[in-house]
């Protein structure tokens, strides 16, 4: 049976150790007038600045989390915003632009894999891709980038298991989803920000 196509970027499962993740996050500014889009499953990274910004794939930069959500006062309509994701540019009229991340070194994700993704593939540090997200649901498009694995630190998630799903777990095909977890952590690496 062939997976589901469906794109959601990092979703939050449990942590490592088999408990709950409980729905843990912790609060993170953004730049105001950061360009960049970060939707809801995007990993995140650390600036010199104090703020984050999206991580982009095939890089060798540190995560921090994975993006779940914003809060700003709209420079539009004057209004508080909550929303799944950051759209761009947005220069509030007070305060800060607060990001909402999941950015336990522990956390455990699920992911969609772009290509087949066999159990020999399980245990390799990987990049993801670069796309970007859906406007109407914030949702990110970045799945596992089963081309971009070795075993390097430097690559962003390492995998640990496939889904049980039944929709969602053929290693023959594309698109079967991946547990994860971040590999090259921020507040694992040890590396602080110049």
């Amino acid at each position: 049976m062939s997976n589901q196509l469906e794109k959601f970027g990092l979703r939050p499962y449990r942590k490592l150790d088999g408990t709950p993740l409980a729905g843990a996050q912790n609060r993170y500014t953004i730049a105001a007038g950061y360009a960049t889009a970060i939707f809801q499953g995007d990993l995140v990274q650390p600036t010199g600045a104090g703020n984050i910004e999206r991580h982009t794939g095939n890089t060798s930069d540190a995560v921090v989390g994975v993006f779940n959500g914003v809060f700003y006062n709209d420079p539009t309509t004057q209004k508080p915003t909550y929303k799944n994701y950051y759209p761009g540019g947005i220069t509030p009229t007070q305060g800060d632009i607060t990001a909402f991340v999941v950015d336990d070194p522990d956390a455990v994700f699920l992911m969609d894999a772009d290509a087949a993704f066999t159990r020999a593939d399980l245990f390799k540090n990987y990049s993801v891709t670069t796309a970007g997200g859906v406007t109407q649901t914030g949702i990110s498009s970045v799945q596992l980038d089963v081309s971009a694995s070795g075993t390097a630190a430097t690559f962003a998630v390492q995998a640990i298991d496939i889904s049980q799903d039944p929709d969602n777990s053929d290693t023959s095909v594309s698109n079967a989803n991946v547990l994860v977890r971040i590999n090259n952590h921020f507040y694992r690496s040890g590396t602080g920000i110049a």
